[in-house]
């Protein structure tokens, strides 16, 4: 997969493995959010409007940890935080997954795919939530050999966080260049 720069905007090459697998992988991130949703009992009004009514526990998942980090050390602050940020920061995350899979579904053959710039902004975000979900779950760290062996367990899991990497610098470097 590659990006390129276009005159109306940035273009995605990707062929039919690597379309699949971004759909897949953002399938998975949709379905990511929708879990663990606290599920503390809400005012129904407050519930109705869209306030937030009590504080938000902090997610069950190490990897929604990742995706959606404490702002505090203080666990009551945390939640406090959470209670009026964490709804607004899952819908974007869903928001940015949606937009890649609603254009990747145009390609499911892969080929070429064009974004105009709020579609690349929400493919960065999304990229960046993928990486991060599968470093979690592989638990890299800076110690962490990303260049293992083929034999080891983590070889593949390693190739897919490098490539995601990749195509995170590879657009952000296409945006970057036509922001000039």
């Amino acid at each position: 997969m590659r990006f390129t720069r276009k005159r109306t905007g940035i273009e995605a090459r990707l062929n039919r493995v690597e379309a699949t697998m971004l759909s897949s992988m953002a399938s998975d991130l949709l379905e990511l959010l929708d879990d663990d949703v606290d599920a503390a009992e809400q005012d129904p009004l407050a519930a109705l409007v869209g306030m937030p009514t009590g504080p938000v526990n902090r997610p069950s998942d190490p990897a929604l940890v990742r995706l959606l980090p404490d702002a505090y050390t203080d666990d009551q602050d945390a939640a406090e935080f959470r209670r009026y940020t964490e709804s607004d920061l899952r819908a974007a995350k869903r928001a940015q997954a949606a937009v890649m899979l609603a254009s990747l579904g145009s390609v499911p053959a892969g080929g070429r795919v064009p974004l105009e710039p709020g579609q690349a902004d929400a493919w960065l975000g999304c990229l960046n939530d993928l990486r991060l979900i599968l470093g979690s779950r592989m638990e890299v760290s800076e110690e962490t050999d990303l260049y293992p062996e083929p034999d080891d367990p983590k070889f593949q899991g390693l190739e897919i966080y490098g490539w995601l990497g990749r195509l995170q610098e590879s657009l952000l470097a296409h945006m970057q260049a036509g922001a000039r």
